[in-house]
């Protein structure tokens, strides 16, 4: 288990930072079932105030084989991995205000953890799917698996406008038992949302280092045209191992040699 400390010293001293405040984003699940792209976009739950520290868990399926008498022997084989968890708390106030701000986000996140309604007519029941960023830190695409709610401030009236609530998320894709996870099919790890001067070659050199590597990603998200790619539209990060081409690198559009 890691825990990713948020220290702003940690950044560098002297650097300066864009103030940048984390947020979940919820999607309606696929229509198809398919884990490979989520659905149209939902609620924004923006984060009154930013983390101060993220718990990201990753555990593997491991088996030993059995000797006489139950004893173990030989050493453990690789089953493959589970799927990841990110822990993370969500601080919410209202006492400037004294409404029912505090109440409603509440009511929102713990809503995530029941089946959406056009998932349930399609009887597919399915959670909304959730993705969190915050700046240059993008989760996976994940559902939220656990709300827990602790109410630390009441007003005289009884409303509740402060809480701290800890929400778990656990990834939606992941690799099969017994798969390499270098290997196999192609399997999203991340979601980035375009924003205003984004190119797949920009993305693929900011996520890879490799600006050749925009042809993967157009194929892996189903894009004709690399250099129309719509405003706040999703596009899927695979692992660099499971999109890097062998041999040498392509032409990246538009480039001057």
């Amino acid at each position: 288990m890691a825990k990713v400390a948020m220290d702003a010293a940690a950044a560098g001293a002297g650097t300066p930072t864009k103030f940048e405040k984390a947020y979940l984003q919820l999607y309606e699940p696929s229509r198809d079932g398919s884990l490979s792209k989520p659905g149209a976009p939902l609620q924004r739950v923006s984060f009154q105030f930013n983390p101060k520290e993220l718990t990201i868990a990753k555990t593997a399926k491991w088996a030993r084989s059995t000797g006489t008498g139950n004893t173990r022997s030989g050493p453990p084989q690789y089953q493959g991995p589970e799927p990841s968890k990110l822990s993370l708390e969500m601080f919410l106030d209202a006492s400037d205000t004294q409404n029912d701000s505090v109440v409603k986000t509440v009511e929102l996140l713990l809503g995530c953890c029941v089946p959406t309604s056009s998932s349930h007519d399609q009887k597919r029941d399915s959670p909304p799917w959730a993705v969190f960023r915050w700046g240059g830190i993008t989760g996976f695409l994940s559902y939220i698996s656990s709300v827990s709610v602790k109410y630390t401030l009441f007003t005289a009236s009884g409303v509740p406008i402060r809480a701290v609530v800890t929400v778990v998320l656990e990834e939606l894709a992941g690799q099969p038992p017994g798969q390499n996870p270098t290997s196999g099919g192609l399997v999203p790890r991340r979601v980035h949302v375009m924003a205003e001067g984004d190119t797949l070659p920009a993305l693929a050199y900011r996520e890879y280092g490799r600006p050749d590597l925009w042809r993967a990603l157009a194929d892996v998200n189903g894009i004709d045209d690399p250099f129309r790619v719509r405003l706040g539209s999703t596009v899927l990060l695979p692992a660099v191992e499971e999109i890097a081409p062998v041999g040498p690198r392509e032409e990246v559009p538009g480039a001057v040699r």
